[in-house]
């Protein structure tokens, strides 16, 4: 099951924001989050907000097809517009995620895109990427897909062994994920991503390399490295509570990471968030930046959430529902909060101590200073940045990030 929304104040109906939210709006980025909540399978490990049903119904008979999606989306970009105003930003950043959003026909993640560029205007330089499912694309789709405007695009690899993939409930073949780079490389697109997970359960250090040398041989720019979490409420959580499947432990998740790290730094990968590495500073997300940066987003889709000047909110969960408010005029958010100086100093640590550039000093108290001051002198925080003012993980660091940014919030 997906996981719960959180608890929060309601919505207007129209969506309006705070006016504070929106001032000095021009000197943040803007991005647009589109969620596709459809899989043909739901994969043992996923909690996120996705269904393998082909239409499901929603309030007042609307219906939530696949279909249809793309449409009732395109609703929620227009709504995007009235809230927003007359913001004068091109969106920076546009990213399809899921579910498997390549289960919808090309042309409509296009036009999905069209909207958000009919409406905002696109930076010239923007990023427009969308996740896919390797066995749900061929060349065909994805010259479609490029010559709409999508320029980067990442592909669920996970493993490059059937036994693992079978664990994980993983539809493609091995060695698929690997020609859908060349084909997407074939298309025109400039950044192709592949996505890995570790720790899986039967998962062998051999394993884990074989997935790693396959992943960099195909020829991406950009590899994103996972550690497996067994989310309550998932297949996978069953099975290892049944002890059908091993679990993996902390040691095996730090060892399989730097593995990962010596394998990709060897290749010509250099990390700049904890679980991303790029061949090149362009080959970064810069969609993911905007969140780990605090900047501003709307996220379109049913679950969806957003941020805009300090305001958080998400929309209802199940499809039927989503469509049914835009369809009867009504912003589909289901609650929203609005963060204090607290809460956006403490996620301004969480967030940017992953990244390679570190957070700033600054943001932290007498105890947090303190804290980071012994992480310097156990290994865990590099000295020169530190002295410079800036909290950067080492590599032991990184294995450890959790636990160093409890100890920076104090």
């Amino acid at each position: 099951m997906p996981s719960a929304l959180p608890d929060g104040e309601p919505v207007p109906d129209d969506g309006a924001l705070p006016a504070h939210a929106l001032a000095d709006a021009a000197d943040r980025p803007l991005g647009f989050y589109l969620h596709v909540p459809y899989c043909a399978t739901r994969c043992g490990y996923c909690d996120f907000n996705t269904y393998t049903a082909t239409e499901l119904r929603g309030s007042g008979g609307v219906l939530a097809s696949r279909d249809n999606y793309a449409e009732t989306l395109i609703d929620e970009v227009r709504l995007a517009r009235k809230v927003l105003g007359d913001d004068p930003r091109p969106v920076r950043t546009v990213f399809v995620g899921g579910g498997t959003p390549t289960l919808l026909a090309a042309d409509d993640l296009v036009r999905m895109l069209g909207a958000v560029r009919d409406e905002f205007g696109l930076a010239d330089d923007a990023e427009i990427t969308t996740e896919a499912n390797p066995e749900s694309v061929d060349p065909a789709y994805l010259a479609t897909l490029r010559a709409g405007g999508f320029n980067r695009i990442s592909f669920g690899m996970q493993s490059a062994r059937q036994h693992v993939l079978q664990i994980l409930d993983r539809t493609h073949t091995p060695g698929r994920p690997e020609a859908c780079v060349a084909e997407a490389r074939a298309a025109g697109f400039d950044h192709v991503n592949l996505d890995l997970i570790y720790g899986t359960p039967g998962e062998s250090d051999d394993d884990w390399r074989a997935s790693l040398d396959a992943a960099i041989g195909a020829g991406p720019d950009h590899v994103s490295a996972y550690a497996l979490i067994v989310e309550e409420g998932t297949q996978l959580a069953r099975r290892i509570r049944r002890g059908e499947v091993p679990m993996t432990d902390d040691d095996v998740h730090a060892d399989r990471y730097l593995m990962a790290e010596d394998r990709l730094s060897q290749a010509g990968f250099s990390w700049y968030e904890v679980s991303n590495w790029a061949t090149s500073e362009a080959g970064r997300c810069l969609h993911n930046e905007l969140y780990w940066r605090g900047a501003d987003w709307w996220g379109a889709g049913p679950g969806a959430h957003s941020h805009v000047g300090g305001v958080r909110w998400w929309n209802v969960k199940h499809p039927g529902a989503y469509a049914g408010a835009l369809a009867a005029g009504r912003s589909p958010g289901a609650g929203r909060e609005l963060l204090s100086e607290e809460d956006r100093r403490v996620e301004r640590i969480l967030l940017e101590l992953r990244l390679l550039s570190g957070c700033p000093l600054s943001l932290l108290r007498a105890e947090g200073l303190a804290a980071a001051g012994r992480a310097v002198g156990e290994g865990l925080l590099q000295a020169g940045p530190y002295e410079a003012g800036r909290a950067v993980l080492t590599l032991r660091g990184r294995l450890l990030a959790d636990g160093i940014v409890r100890d920076l919030v104090d």
